[in-house]
């Protein structure tokens, strides 16, 4: 089954939950989830694929630690925001047999309390063909203390993602189902170029893989509706409010994803950069400011092999 982890590799399409919005205030939080979800997800995708890669090699089970580092860049002026980064450690053990554990924290100087999120995951990869292979993922989210006013939604999620090897090309399609206090679903349908080079120099391999992601889904949010005519005029006479909220749910394009992702492994260690840039689009009827961002990100990953 490990052939196929090779096809794997390249498929660090960013993110399986695509930014929205940033806002650096934490109150806000609750519609920075997915934007937290995808700075976790394209390092995350990242560190799994490499070091099922490096488990594949030594066909032994392994354990990885990493840290990752994200900046944001601000598509308005152009400019890195390196005022403005996250840190994540995290620690992942894979046995041969395809399944892993991994705990991450993530820190991140836009957050009070800094500390704000630490994910607990596992999962299992196999092939069913030399060509497709599959991923299958729970992911526990652990909030720290954010105050009364942040509500988070989602909690929980489960998740199946599915590549499709055509050199030189790679498809996936991954699906996920969020859940906590309310329920979301995930469509991502991405392709990208796999250009791969080993033993190159002192080098074991180098992967670059441009790619091109679309993000689907279904949300459930609150438009403001207006009382009929005679009935706002009546309500308005006598000082009460002519509009109120209704909720709704919406299906449709959520995200356009590009990303530039270089991984670069050397012995027991991988080196990763990847710039990710998200172009939002607001559901049908959703109110929600959106605008395009970007963010460069970077880890460094140390392999612990057991003997086999």
């Amino acid at each position: 089954m490990f052939r196929s982890f090779t096809c794997l590799a390249i498929v660090i399409c960013g993110a399986a939950f695509p930014l929205r919005a940033q806002q650096s205030d934490s109150t806000l939080l609750e519609s920075d989830f997915e934007e937290l979800l995808s700075l976790e997800d394209s390092l995350s995708i990242f560190n799994l694929i490499d070091s099922l890669i490096q488990l594949e090699a030594s066909n032994s089970s392994q354990l990885a630690v990493r840290l990752s580092y994200t900046s944001n860049a601000a598509s308005a002026n152009r400019s890195l925001g390196i005022s403005q980064f996250g840190l994540s450690p995290g620690i992942s053990y894979y046995h041969k047999s395809g399944a892993y554990l991994d705990v991450s924290g993530y820190w991140s100087t836009e957050y009070d309390p800094k500390y704000y999120l630490t994910v607990l995951s596992g999962g299992y990869i196999g092939a069913i063909t030399h060509w497709w292979s599959f991923l299958g993922e729970y992911s526990r989210y652990l909030y720290s203390n954010l105050g009364d006013s942040v509500v988070i939604s989602y909690k929980n999620s489960i998740g199946v993602s599915n590549f499709f090897d055509v050199k030189p090309l790679t498809f996936r399609l991954d699906y996920t189902l969020l859940f906590g206090e309310k329920t979301g679903h995930r469509i991502l349908p991405g392709v990208m170029l796999n250009l791969e080079k080993r033993n190159w120099g002192k080098l074991d391999r180098v992967l670059f893989y441009p790619s091109f992601n679309l993000l689907l889904g279904q949300e459930s949010y609150y438009v403001l509706q207006s009382y009929p005519p005679i009935q706002a005029a009546i309500r308005e006479r006598f000082g009460l409010p002519t509009t109120y909220e209704t909720e709704a749910r919406g299906f449709g394009v959520m995200n356009y994803s590009f990303s530039a992702p270089l991984s670069v492994s050397v012995k027991n260690w991988n080196f990763l950069l990847s710039y990710t840039f998200n172009i939002p689009k607001a559901l049908p009827e959703e109110e929600t400011f959106l605008s395009n961002s970007g963010f460069i990100s970077a880890s460094i990953t140390k392999y612990l092999r057991f003997k086999k």
